[in-house]
């Protein structure tokens, strides 16, 4: 089984464009500064030496029949001899299912097997060297691709399969060249995802024991798989993925993802419309596949469009209507069940991933013993999973993680694997570190109030506020109103998915953002202070309009001014209702999750002129604040482009100015996570 010949022209063609761009991520050598007798060295020279077999043959278009009658196209990696002869003992098979179209996934790792080009493409990633430079962001997104990035996103590994496994990447039903309707994460799709595991245990290649790979959305369904897994799932490696995505990308605290959807959505229904270019020549096109590209194009643009135009909650239109109810079948779509994950699980997330908020979350809610779960979290996007992996004091790269997660529980090989972490963070301001829970123990969530007084720490905001241990002594008020400051955040990074992390003066700093924002500095610390776990800001707010929308994040600012965000958070005030039996409080009672239901029936509206209270969840974030640097908290009335309030929200704001009352008797604060007090 080898690739079609009239497919041979068209992947040279694009291979040759994308190979420079994408090759990158075929990993590199061993971590170097680790003990040759390491774990974690041994896997990397077990991974990137010979494997048992020297090729690999590919068999494209394979057709699997869904129990409805729909067709999903996969293509299907198999060992091979040095003769090409391919290996007929059944083998373990590593299953990913994709919406991004297996015909873009060949074509990457078409690219990424020439011979001679990862190598040098390694090479020059290791070489470059942008730390002293405006866009050192730049150079750590390009550091990602020597990480394993992409071996592990999208779920084809050369070596793996030249290790003993079978590969089998399929296009989700309605995506890439698969038949049927895009039924985005939903039932229909959750049932596919279980089919195709059972097909992959009973063909005659395979040994039945399954695991599943893959990145973003195609880790996602891993963990939907995973939930009361089938008895052939036995293991999976989630990259970035999410479990509650309403509070993730769709709508986190009523804020519509107005950057990352668009881009997101545009980039899967682009892909999908894609043909077969060989089936034309052959004769053998799927005239099916056509009908049902014809039938749903544009597959949940009427959500983004009724989100972001329908001006009113009375008689709102039927995606608007699903999304703004957690009772509908779109909202259970995107709501996952990690207590429910019975196999063993190996996630890894960033902190400024677009599904930051689900990372630590997950790890916390899977009901598995350590070891048989175990979490690694970058300093990263979700452009550059990955990230400063397979260097001196660092984890291991994904693809070699991976392998030896796949080694311990696909083929029993005692890789010491279960014993790596089972937390393995990278604090942001410092080191990576292992724990043996998220949060941290010995740390301690404690109030630390907002005061109008100022702190001296910056001349960039419209007011230099403090953060104390103590309340305020008398009552202020501080106004903000809309604007597009944030354009240069490192919000607008995250929604972006990194993209725009290239330019320092914006990912890396936020003094910018801050001319239009309230910033609340403590003094400088005397000691070294962590911060572990997840944060909750009380604002005491007073509107002008019947509702609002507001922003906030959580800094690090150097001796020198730097203001770097560590994590962020955002809520619209009609939104600011909490579910306590979801949510989280600390030993002093104050939140620290709040969970809130973003839901119509549920809503809140303002009083305007009355004072309001609301708690805004800030994603878990891992840091250290070195001697001599800060804490900030900022404040700003809206947070575009990253997001925007659904559009019936957005009206009733009126883009009017907010105002933060700092009340001794209602105090604003943040419930911080911490090692030691915020003097």
């Amino acid at each position: 089984m080898v690739d079609r010949g009239s497919e041979r022209g068209f992947v040279r063609m694009l291979v040759t464009v994308l190979a420079v761009v994408v090759v990158l991520g075929c990993g590199g050598g061993p971590a170097g500064g680790q003990p040759p007798d390491a774990p974690s060295a041994h896997w990397t020279a077990q991974h990137d030496g010979p494997g048992a077999y020297p090729e690999v043959r590919v068999e494209r278009g394979v057709q699997i029949a869904m129990s409805d009658g729909v067709v999903l196209k996969a293509d299907v990696y198999r060992p091979a001899d040095a003769a090409g002869v391919i290996e007929q003992k059944p083998l373990p098979v590593i299953v990913s299912l994709t919406p991004y179209s297996k015909l873009m996934t060949g074509l990457i790792e078409s690219a990424a097997a020439i011979p001679g080009l990862q190598s040098t493409a390694v090479d020059i990633v290791r070489r470059l060297n942008l730390s002293t430079t405006p866009i050192s962001g730049f150079g750590d997104l390009m550091q990602a691709l020597d990480g394993g990035m992409i071996q592990t996103m999208l779920g084809v590994d050369r070596k793996l399969v030249r290790a003993g496994y079978t590969v089998v990447v399929a296009d989700v039903r309605g995506t890439g060249l698969s038949q049927g309707k895009w039924d985005t994460l939903g039932a229909r799709e959750q049932l596919d995802t279980r089919e195709v595991i059972d097909w992959a245990a009973t063909q005659p290649w395979s040994n039945g024991r399954i695991g599943m790979s893959g990145g973003s959305y195609s880790g996602i369904n891993q963990l939907r798989a995973a939930e009361n897994a089938p008895p052939a799932l036995q293991a999976i490696f989630p990259v970035e993925p999410g479990s509650d995505l309403m509070r993730d990308v769709v709508a986190p605290g009523g804020g519509v993802g107005t950057t990352f959807l668009p881009l997101w959505l545009n980039s899967v229904n682009q892909l999908k419309l894609v043909p077969d270019v060989a089936s034309m020549v052959d004769g053998s096109f799927d005239w099916t596949w056509f009908e049902d590209r014809l039938a749903d194009p544009t597959t949940n643009f009427d959500l983004l469009a009724q989100s972001l135009l329908t001006p009113s909650l009375s008689n709102m239109p039927p995606a608007l209507d699903g999304a703004l109810d957690d009772t509908s079948a779109f909202r259970e779509a995107i709501m996952g069940h990690p207590e429910n994950v019975t196999v063993p699980t190996f996630v890894y997330g960033g902190w400024h991933d677009i599904f930051a908020n689900s990372a630590t979350k997950l790890y916390e809610q899977i009901p598995l013993p350590a070891g048989r779960k175990q979490l690694v979290v970058g300093d990263t996007y979700h452009a550059n999973p990955g990230a400063g992996t397979g260097v001196p004091g660092a984890p291991p790269r994904l693809d070699v993680l991976q392998r030896a997660w796949f080694d311990k529980w696909l083929k029993d090989i005692d890789s010491g694997v279960e014993r790596f972490g089972p937390v393995t963070v990278k604090q942001q301001g410092g080191n990576w570190v292992t724990l043996r829970e998220f949060p941290q123990p010995g740390v301690t969530h404690r109030r630390v109030y907002l005061s109008a007084a100022p702190s001296g720490s910056t001349e960039d905001s419209l007011h230099d506020g403090s953060l104390r241990a103590t309340g305020p002594s008398a009552t202020e008020t501080l106004t903000v109103a809309p604007g597009l400051n944030q354009v240069c955040s490192r919000d607008a990074a995250q929604g972006s998915a990194g993209m725009t992390a290239a330019l320092d003066t914006c990912a890396k700093d936020s003094r910018i953002a801050e001319r239009n924002g309230l910033t609340f500095t403590s003094a400088p610390l005397t000691e070294q202070t962590v911060i572990s776990g997840p944060i909750n800001v009380r604002l005491n707010t007073v509107h002008d309009a019947t509702d609002g929308f507001w922003n906030v994040t959580v800094n690090d600012v150097s001796p020198d001014g730097t203001s770097t965000v560590l994590t962020t958070g955002q809520l619209t005030s009609s939104m600011r209702a909490v579910d306590e039996r979801r949510s989280a409080r600390s030993i002093n009672g104050d939140f620290t999750a709040p969970f809130n239901p973003l839901t119509v029936d549920r809503l809140l509206p303002v009083v305007p002129g009355a004072p309001t209270d609301i708690d805004v969840a800030v994603i878990p974030t891992q840091a250290v604040l070195a001697p001599g640097h800060r804490l900030r908290i900022d404040v700003f009335a809206g947070n575009a482009p990253k997001a925007l309030p659904f559009r019936p929200m957005l009206n009733a704001s009126g883009l009017e100015p907010q105002h933060l009352r700092l009340d001794p008797a209602a105090p604003s604060f943040v419930n911080l996570p911490t090692d030691r007090p915020i003097p």
